[in-house]
């Protein structure tokens, strides 16, 4: 049998094999200069004059294991960084934004090639390293910046998809605060030194002065990293909208171009429990339920004592047959109740968590009217991802200097939210996801592990093993 696999030895083979793989990879990048790689793997085989293993003498006919194994970590190298940046990545669900459709403690198998992958922006890099939370080393260098580019895929990001994102507001970062938006925390700073004045009788100022000095004090208090946009962190949400839609969420129900939006099976929303007197919900019922510790709460406040927790429609039919349960009531914010955390973080626009918009999303190649008004919701889309230098004069708008009162945007965009909507920090409060920020689409659970729980109380959610990972 041996013997019609012999070819398989061959150099000749073996160059011409690798010489096709490669030059397929080469066509799909699309990065001619790429073909100079060519010639190597023909002197790898066949003409020999350099030696590519430089940790191993040619003319040894026999390995030792420390060559062995110096060749085995070598191609392992190469091999699984092709894989995570081509690919596949692994991932991990570190928040519960996305309950009950994935859980705090799945680990994913992260799909590249299902909107396209995107070259690497920072090339030069430690191998598997991506940042390190909590310290000043960057284990990668930006001496070289590549553009953005993206390969073919087998699709585009669709309305409803699970996506996988770098965090938009993930550019910069207070370390000492690092699970924190940078630009929320000076927002907060700008907003106490306002009120501070207000306190002391004080005229308030523009609102650029409380934020210059905000920024100022964070950059004081903390320490400032930056990022580039593939280094920023790893987020996991829900497209709820693509470029070129009209987004807007009444009374918590999402609406796309006016019609009401999908409903998921897991989507979760708070809802407040009040209980019969004397009565009390059992813990153990909650945790069969899924519900986390740190998702269950009691209030004495809301508008009455009770418990309040996030549940999907399933769920909150099961409590309400509860003989222990008086009433179960979803929690809506009003409309026209302005949330500072809510984008476009001003005041003009009456927005909160559960009223939102109309907002329309950036499409590539389409121009909008600018004003005053609706600059607020595109201008960071204007400055910072499409790199633009933007200034407002006497109420007139300057962009690269022109004045002007229409923009063309340069690539598409996606808003991006939890399934646990009333507990996800997600584009109501950072807005829009450019279309260069998409790592890629999750496609199933490898592993899953509640946190909640010991290696002898369940903690491997063995039925979630394989499971795919975009609910719908």
């Amino acid at each position: 049998m041996k013997k019609y696999f012999n070819f398989l030895k061959n150099k000749y083979f073996k160059v011409i094999f690798w010489s096709v793989i490669y030059l397929l990879f080469v066509i799909w990048i699309g990065s001619w200069w790429l073909l100079l790689g060519l010639p190597i793997i023909f002197d790898y085989y066949i003409s020999k004059k350099v030696n590519w293993t430089f940790w191993k003498k040619r003319d040894l006919e026999e390995k030792s294991k420390l060559i062995e194994w110096v060749d085995a970590l070598v191609f392992a190298v190469i091999a699984a960084t092709i894989i995570r940046s081509f690919f596949i990545e692994a991932y991990m669900i570190p928040t519960s934004s996305l309950e009950k459709s994935l859980l705090v403690g799945d680990y994913l198998f992260v799909s590249k090639v299902s909107y396209g992958p995107r070259m690497p922006m920072t090339p030069l890099a430690i191998p598997f390293t991506h940042t390190f939370q909590g310290s000043t080393f960057k284990p990668y260098s930006e001496l070289i910046k590549a553009p953005y580019k993206r390969l073919k895929g087998f699709g585009n990001v669709q309305r409803n998809d699970i996506v996988v994102f770098n965090f938009p507001e993930g550019d910069t970062v207070a370390l000492e605060r690092s699970a924190e938006s940078y630009y929320k925390i000076v927002r907060n700073y700008a907003w106490q030194l306002k009120q501070s004045d207000i306190q002391s009788g004080k005229q308030p100022k523009d609102k650029n002065y409380y934020l210059s000095n905000a920024r100022n004090l964070v950059k004081r208090n903390y320490t400032i990293v930056t990022r580039p946009i593939d280094k920023e962190d790893n987020y996991v949400k829900r497209c709820v909208a693509v470029a070129g839609d009209t987004f807007e969420i009444r009374k918590s129900y999402i609406y796309i171009n006016g019609k009401k939006g999908k409903i998921f099976k897991y989507e979760e929303h708070n809802y407040h429990i009040k209980m019969k007197p004397g009565k009390s919900l059992n813990p153990k019922t909650l945790f069969d339920m899924g519900i986390s510790k740190e998702d269950f709460n009691y209030s004495r406040q809301y508008p009455v004592e009770g418990y309040v927790l996030p549940l999907t429609d399933e769920y909150v039919n099961k409590i309400k047959k509860f003989k222990s349960v008086e009433s179960i009531t979803k929690i809506v914010e009003d409309s026209g109740v302005y949330n500072p955390d809510i984008i476009p973080h001003d005041p003009r626009y009456k927005w909160n968590n559960d009223n939102l918009g109309p907002l329309w999303v950036p499409e590539e190649d389409k121009t909008i009217k600018i004003d005053t008004f609706n600059l607020p919701l595109y201008r960071r889309v204007i400055e910072v991802y499409e790199n633009n230098d933007l200034k407002v004069k006497s109420g007139k708008i300057f962009i690269n200097g022109q004045e002007t009162d229409k923009y063309t945007f340069k690539m598409n965009y996606y808003l991006m939210m939890g399934d646990n909507r009333s507990n996800s920090a997600d584009s109501r409060y950072w807005g829009f996801v450019p279309e260069n920020h998409i790592v890629g689409k999750p496609i199933f659970i490898w592993m899953s592990m509640d946190k909640d729980k010991t290696i002898f109380t369940g903690k491997i959610r063995w039925n979630r093993l394989l499971k795919s990972a975009n609910v719908q």
